[in-house]
């Protein structure tokens, strides 16, 4: 295939270009940090002007970066809608017949991610586009919009996947995010362990290669529309604090930052539709182990 694949440099995108092209396909890679795998350009700019007919087009280029980013640069949204949208346009401009919108789990609404000892596991249905509920701060709104846009395209004949990948890691990933902080304090044997906020908050891990591998998958047989990437397993960061400590070695104290930011209370899948195409393979205690060695 002639694929198109947007922000080529970023964590998730870095892994799908090694994927496709050890496939054999030919990836044309975007990114404004030019690297090996992407010439450095404004993907805003590209969808404004070009005119070519890729077979599969893959947006990943996002402003993005973990709680802090979320909770302390609201604005930063504006960024992602005008990419989404000129994204929904081009691909309809250019009649590109399949795509991947990689939306996430902060669309889902706030008032099911609580901690009612229910431990509701959030499914595909739960985001009504058509009566949207308050979602994950701004982020949550842009990917819900990006949806939103999606399924207006989808009507112009465009076939588009919706990966709503829950709490995705890897041994490489910025450590903006929860799982590489918490794997370089196992890995220093840090005690106390700092985490941030209470502990208690549950989410739902997925390693980059499964992130990958369904992608793959739901291209290769052809789904539409959202899928959850996830295991379903509830797992707080206390527990991911003592799984990476034990795995090096150790059994620090914990530390609660209390004032630190911390995000919804429960946010873990029902991976059912996915199940139904592709099946993970790297359960947490691997990822953890891999991210120690490498």
């Amino acid at each position: 295939m002639r694929v198109l694949l947007t922000g080529a440099d970023g964590f998730v995108g870095r892994h799908l270009h090694r994927a496709f092209l050890g496939q054999g396909d030919q990836v044309l890679g975007i990114d404004l940090n030019a690297s090996p795998l992407a010439y450095g350009g404004d993907a805003l700019d590209f969808f404004r002007t070009d005119r070519t007919r890729f077979d599969l087009a893959i947006h990943c280029a996002a402003i993005v970066g973990g709680r802090a980013s979320i909770d302390g640069s609201p604005l930063g949204v504006a960024t992602n809608l005008a990419l989404d949208s000129w994204f929904m346009r081009w691909l309809a401009v250019n009649n590109i017949p399949r795509a991947v919108y990689y939306s996430s789990s902060a669309a889902y609404p706030v008032a099911l991610q609580q901690d009612d000892g229910h431990a509701r596991r959030l499914h595909e249905d739960d985001i009504d586009l058509d009566h949207p509920e308050l979602p994950d701060a701004t982020y949550g709104w842009a990917k819900l919009t990006g949806e939103q846009l999606a399924r207006h395209v989808t009507g112009e004949g465009c076939r588009i996947v919706i990966p709503r990948p829950f709490s995705g890691y890897g041994g490489d990933q910025s450590t903006d995010y929860p799982f590489p902080s918490f794997i370089a304090r196992a890995a220093r044997c840090d005690d106390p362990f700092e985490i941030w906020g209470s502990g208690h908050s549950t989410r739902d891990w997925i390693h980059i290669d499964d992130i990958v591998g369904a992608t793959l998958a739901a291209v290769d047989q052809d789904v539409v529309g959202p899928v959850n990437l996830g295991w379903g397993r509830a797992t707080s960061f206390d527990e991911l604090a003592h799984l990476a400590a034990r795995i090096a070695g150790y059994r620090p104290q914990l530390k609660h930052l209390s004032d630190a930011p911390q995000g919804v209370p429960h946010r873990v899948c029902d991976p059912s539709r996915m199940l139904g195409f592709y099946q993970p393979t790297i359960t947490l205690e691997e990822g953890i182990k891999r991210a120690l060695i490498s």
